[in-house]
């Protein structure tokens, strides 16, 4: 029931990670949204996402987990809503900062689930890396049935990932959790000592850039893709079949490589491959090469956030610090989504086409990520 219950959760902040990129093009079409609109609409999913992520650690701990999930899902519902009646931009914005809010404390409160799973085929690390493929499978579901279901229908999708939304906020009510500890467990004086060490300064920088760079693709593809001319069903299927598909492939594929080759090294490889894949996917408008493009570089994108993350871990659990320091690195990871949406939507201006100019910073900011992995010490 408790892994049941987890997936569901995190197969549906898989679904909205996805969701301003799937319905970004027709609400822009609809509202006459301007892309420096839409980097602000970005910008303020990823203000919610901090903030709900920041504030799910204290929750968890003084009401306990389902509290958590409970919370978190119907936000998401509540936001969902709110989208499906938005009437132009301020609306919209809004509705996307509680649905990152929720999505935040989403991910938190599903992650602190997940280390309460016990089931006999399934331990440690092999319970995160199977929650984590339901990501990967939601990011898959929202674009493609967007365009293959529902036509870029926007109000149905909405409809039915309130549904998916509704069908987890139950199954989680349904399903009995550990109680609350009653403590607080993350303490302001662990911040200072944490904050000064070179290898979480450097594993911080590293997800900010990542970050910037996926949820780039996830917000901006297929609107890229559609002003140079690729019609909007092919574009929400590139951006399914090819991105998402790839994430959730690379990282089935990068657990038995990390068995022989270092995390730092997959890190390096998977920057290089970033650099590449990005910036030749934005030269070309064959919708064909685009979706191996894009499919390639969902799959150096794949291992980046997991591992950079397991290695915060693995540095800092001697010190009892993990959790913290955990935190402190997503949080910089989500600051990535804060700056990147409103630098490409300001370079693109009022121009759709201008996107692809604007979305250079992805290879720019891959490249930036090899040198900063380059400098990280052997964890």
């Amino acid at each position: 029931m408790l892994l049941i219950a987890d997936i569901l959760g995190i197969f549906t902040y898989g679904m909205i990670a996805a969701m301003l990129g799937t319905i970004l093009p027709e609400l822009s079409r609809r509202f006459q949204l301007t892309p420096n609109q839409n980097g602000k609409i970005g910008m303020m999913q990823a203000i919610g996402l901090m903030f709900g992520g920041f504030f799910a650690g204290p929750l968890l701990d003084l009401q306990g987990k389902k509290v958590g999930m409970l919370l978190s899902l119907a936000l998401i519902g509540l936001a969902l809503i709110g989208l499906r009646s938005a009437k132009g931009f301020v609306p919209i914005a809004t509705a996307m900062f509680v649905l990152g809010t929720g999505g935040g404390a989403l991910v938190t409160s599903a992650f602190a689930v997940a280390n309460d799973i016990q089931v006999s085929w399934l331990q440690g690390a092999a319970v995160f890396n199977a929650v984590n493929l339901f990501f990967g499978l939601g990011g898959l579901v929202t674009p493609l049935i967007a365009a293959r279901l529902f036509r870029n229908d926007v109000p149905k999708l909405l409809l039915f990932a309130m549904t998916v939304a509704f069908v987890a906020l139950v199954f989680n009510a349904l399903t009995e959790m550990a109680p609350p500890s009653g403590k607080v467990s993350f303490q302001a004086e662990q911040v200072s000592s944490l904050i000064t060490s070179p290898v979480l300064q450097l594993l911080s920088l590293a997800l900010f850039l990542y970050v910037a760079c996926e949820v780039g693709v996830w917000n901006w593809l297929a609107r890229h893709l559609i002003a140079q001319g690729v019609p909007d069903a092919k574009a929400l299927t590139i951006l399914s079949l090819g991105f998402a598909l790839g994430l959730l492939l690379g990282r089935v594929a990068v657990v038995p490589v990390l068995g022989s080759v270092t995390p730092k090294m997959v890190l390096l490889g998977a920057a290089v491959l970033m650099a590449v894949t990005t910036y030749i996917m934005l030269q070309t408008s064959s919708a064909s090469m685009a979706w191996v493009l894009v499919f390639l570089a969902g799959i150096a994108m794949a291992p980046v956030f997991p591992t950079a993350l397991g290695l915060v871990g693995t540095a800092f659990k001697p010190q009892g610090l993990d959790a913290t320091a955990t935190g402190i690195a997503s949080t910089c990871g989500w600051l990535g989504l804060v700056v990147s949406s409103p630098i490409i939507g300001g370079i693109a201006g009022d121009d759709p086409k201008r996107l692809k100019k604007a979305l250079l910073l992805l290879p720019v900011a891959s490249l930036i990520l090899a040198g900063v992995i380059l400098a990280l010490p052997q964890v």
